[in-house]
């Protein structure tokens, strides 16, 4: 299944869908900055490596999955949008 592009067979695909779009559409006007959705991927990326730890449980599959699309939605915000990285 393509980042951008999905059948909405399944609920959760049309969840996604629109978590994109929401995501987005903060970016676009600059209510959510470049930094903050690299430290949302970055969120995302520790629930998927540690998810047994986690205190929202999230099956292990669901949780990779989900990095890979965060992952994926940040790298094409970061092209269409632009702005600042985070400071480290």
């Amino acid at each position: 299944m393509s980042l951008l592009t999905s059948s909405a067979d399944e609920p959760a695909d049309k969840s996604i869908v629109i978590l994109q779009s929401l995501i987005c559409l903060l970016r676009e006007r600059n209510i959510l900055s470049r930094a903050d959705i690299e430290e949302l991927c970055e969120k995302v990326q520790a629930r998927a490596a540690q998810h047994e730890l986690d205190p929202i449980p999230c099956r292990d599959r669901e949780a990779t999955e989900a990095a890979t699309i965060i992952s994926s939605l940040s790298d094409y915000i970061g092209r269409r949008y632009g702005g600042k990285h985070r400071r480290y």
